[in-house]
């Protein structure tokens, strides 16, 4: 049976916590050769590469490991190895897989990458550098552009500044500069490859129109989504009614709905993450079955701007409900601040999250059923050699770009 709680009131809302059943977690079978030091992404042979702590100095790394799952698919029964490190020590950094396969990476908050790029081909197991961009990328969002191209923001200057890197020339130009400022947003691609940011500290919003090469105003969010303390703000997702959900750093959340053209879109109150939580710079992964796994810490404060422990929940956008979970290692909580943990969704329909500076890893697995709406359409089968098969089709990236953590990395399923 399940049993509600009620926890506070909001314009038009009201939030819970439900007794429901939840999925479960799986620690990695393996312990990872090397500490997570931040960011995973998702190769297009299906392969997760992990940042980590190891190589360079000061503790930062410019090593990566990667988790090859075993013959029947499975991720917890992975098998770890190390790759070719980086030329760069990064943390906190931009990050894209490109449509050719490869890696892209630039900045690093933390590091000698301050403002540098470079980009890996994981069919060499090398790494080859980028043009300086000139000004300092440090923890700045990214988004891969329909034509393949990376829209890269620069935490540099007036703070609004972005540049185009096109992994084809292995050049950056400039592109649109936001009307706001873009460092610590959230970039949420939407249905129509516009690029979604709140501005920080501050209830405007703005969007990204590709074909303009152009940030265009866009509606207010009614609800603030920054702390005033360290500017601070959460993950931000697509989800899969074509709406985006933005968790703030003290726990006020909001919903956009599109309008589908270059139209500004309109903004909703959502319910408040329970208990007086929040996400000050933290991460959050869409699952198979629509709802949304969360990392949450006490709200920022003028004392702690990332405050312990870490709790997790799943949020269900259809309910306006959050199910408090166990943590991934079986407490109730993690007795550290939710930046550390990071997110990425898995080709199996599960998540994994690291915990930096440890190396073991976790599976969660979702309690339900995957989404019609996103099963992959296959149109054509052609065999091109004894062993290997082509498909095409819709949907095999999922309905969204799966896990978000702020404008400290992306590990979209593209």
């Amino acid at each position: 049976m399940r049993r509600k709680l009620t926890l506070s009131v909001l314009p038009l809302f009201l939030f819970f916590i439900t007794a429901s059943a939840q999925g479960t977690w799986t620690p990695v079978t393996a312990v990872a050769p090397d500490s997570s030091g931040g960011g995973m992404l998702l190769l297009t042979d299906g392969t997760i590469i992990c940042k980590s702590t190891n190589g360079g100095t000061g503790g930062i790394g410019n090593g990566w490991m990667k988790l090859t799952p075993d013959t029947t698919g499975s991720y917890i029964k992975g098998t770890w190895s190390l790759i070719k490190p980086m030329f760069n020590t990064r943390l906190y950094y931009s990050s894209q897989v490109l449509v050719d396969g490869r890696v892209y990476v630039a900045g690093g908050e933390y590091g000698t990458g301050l403002a540098k790029g470079e980009t890996y081909d994981p069919l060499t197991n090398l790494w080859t550098l980028t043009p300086n961009p000139g000004q300092n990328v440090s923890d700045a969002c990214s988004a891969l552009m329909p034509n393949g191209k990376v829209l890269q923001a620069l935490v540099a200057g007036s703070l609004k500044s972005n540049l185009m890197y096109d992994p084809v020339s292995n050049t950056y130009a400039p592109a649109g500069t936001c009307l706001g400022i873009h460092n610590e947003a959230s970039w949420v691609k939407l249905p129509d490859n516009s690029i979604l940011q709140v501005d920080r500290n501050s209830t405007a919003s703005e969007r990204y129109i590709p074909t303009l090469d152009q940030w265009i105003a866009d509606g207010t969010v009614p609800v603030p989504l920054y702390d005033p303390y360290g500017l601070e703000t959460g993950a931000a997702l697509l989800l899969p009614d074509g709406r985006a959900f933005f968790i703030g750093s003290l726990g006020k959340t909001a919903y956009y709905t599109p309008s589908g053209n270059n139209n500004p879109g309109t903004w909703a109150a959502g319910p408040d993450v329970p208990l007086g939580k929040g996400q000050p710079d933290a991460s959050g992964a869409m699952l198979v079955d629509g709802k949304i796994l969360i990392a949450v810490s006490p709200a920022a404060s003028s004392s702690n701007h990332f405050p312990k422990p870490t709790t997790f929940y799943e949020f269900d956008y259809l309910t306006n409900t959050y199910t408090l979970l166990t943590a991934p290692n079986g407490s109730a909580s993690i007795n550290e601040s939710a930046y550390v943990f990071n997110m990425i969704d898995l080709p199996d329909g599960r998540a994994m999250v690291a915990e930096q500076d440890n190396k073991q890893f976790y599976v969660y697995t979702p309690a339900g059923a995957p989404l019609a709406a996103g099963k992959p359409t296959i149109s054509q089968v052609i065999q091109t050699s004894c062993t290997n098969f082509k498909l095409t089709g819709t949907l095999f990236n999922g309905i969204s770009e799966g896990a978000a953590y702020g404008d400290d990395w992306q590990m979209s399923t593209n």
